[in-house]
């Protein structure tokens, strides 16, 4: 019998990579997402690619009787992946109590009710924000670097989370969890049925990129060129979403398959590479043949100088490795931009 994985979050854009590897990979899975930085069509591109409709429940995991449906309605849950929070780093210090209020809440109401129905482990979407700026002796950074003070709500509710799953556990909670620290997530499936589409505005770099280059936006914004870095703008690991999703199948199967040695356990999930974002900018420019229109402006609160990780637990104890180069990345990111483009979409 197949296990089932509920993933929530799950129409958004790693959601849904993460959840056509799990199908590919033999699991059913439950996607609960209310929908407010996704579309309920991506359910149809995860069906186009698979071949299975994943279940799809519109739940806002806000409201804990809703989400408790879920629950009776699918019994057998095996697993959960938690990704619905909200993630703009530059929005969380502009409206902090809109961060704190999503994405603590969100998660208790899961932790609640996993024992209740049974459910044996969670894998949470963490972030290498957790960090803070790391001290130069302790790049690239491993699990056992340093947790600093955040450099925003957003970054600051990840800790949080980090903390209330591992007390929740201490106390007694029968349950699991993986705590999967990544790095900065880009590009797009291969087929370009799916990809990183958000609703509005893009807030992360790689869709603003993207929509600059096909001319939707004017220019790309490069915040900061006087950081301590060799070209002075920001370093960051920026992983493949595929390499990504992949990770959280292994992460899955060592939880399932009773691989954990100790009830909560952390991962770094990155390349260990650092590129900085003028750098990003010209390897975009390189495989496309596109000419970027980009601008140096003032630095943005909360950015972190730079961080890339360690990966090498992640290799060793999950048997996982991220495999596609920067280019690849980039290169399907801009395939989908022109798909979307031939849809009519933008």
């Amino acid at each position: 019998m197949k296990r089932k994985i509920l993933v929530t979050g799950g129409t958004g854009f790693i959601g849904s990579h993460t959840t056509v590897e799990l199908i590919q990979a033999g699991y059913d899975v439950v996607i609960v997402d209310n929908l407010s930085n996704s579309s309920a069509d991506v359910v149809d591109g995860i069906e186009k690619i698979t071949g299975v409709r994943p279940a799809f429940e519109k739940v806002d995991c806000l409201d804990y009787s809703a989400l408790e449906h879920v629950f009776q309605k699918y019994t057998d849950i095996s697993g959960i992946i938690h990704f619905a929070a909200s993630k703009a780093v530059g929005e969380s210090v502009q409206k902090p109590l809109l961060y704190y209020r999503n994405n603590l809440n969100s998660l208790i109401n899961l932790l609640q009710l996993m024992p209740e129905y049974h459910v044996k482990g969670i894998i949470f979407s963490s972030s290498c924000t957790v960090y803070g700026q790391p001290d130069p002796e302790n790049l690239p950074v491993t699990e056992q670097a340093p947790i600093k003070k955040a450099e925003s709500p957003y970054g600051n509710t990840k800790q949080i989370c980090e903390e209330i799953i591992t007390d929740d556990i201490k106390s007694g909670a029968p349950i699991h969890a993986i705590l999967l620290r990544y790095f900065n997530p880009i590009g797009s499936h291969p087929s370009a049925i799916i990809g990183e589409m958000p609703n509005g505005v893009p807030a992360n770099l790689i869709p603003y990129l993207t929509q600059t280059a096909m001319g939707i936006r004017k220019e790309l914004s490069v915040f900061g060129n006087d950081y301590n870095t060799p070209d002075g703008s920001c370093i960051r690991d920026y992983i493949y979403i595929v390499d990504l999703a992949k990770a959280h199948v292994a992460a899955m199967a060592h939880i399932l398959d009773d691989k954990m040695t100790t009830p909560v356990d952390v991962f770094n999930i990155g390349t260990g590479k650092g590129n900085s974002v003028l750098e990003l900018i010209k390897t975009f420019e390189e495989c496309t043949g596109v000419k970027l229109n980009y601008k140096i402006v003032g630095r943005r609160a909360g950015d972190i100088e730079q961080v890339w990780g360690n990966v090498d637990k992640a290799n060793k104890e999950l048997g996982w490795k991220a495999q596609h180069t920067l280019a690849e990345a980039l290169s399907s990111a801009w395939k989908w931009q022109q798909e979307l483009r031939k849809r009519g979409i933008m």
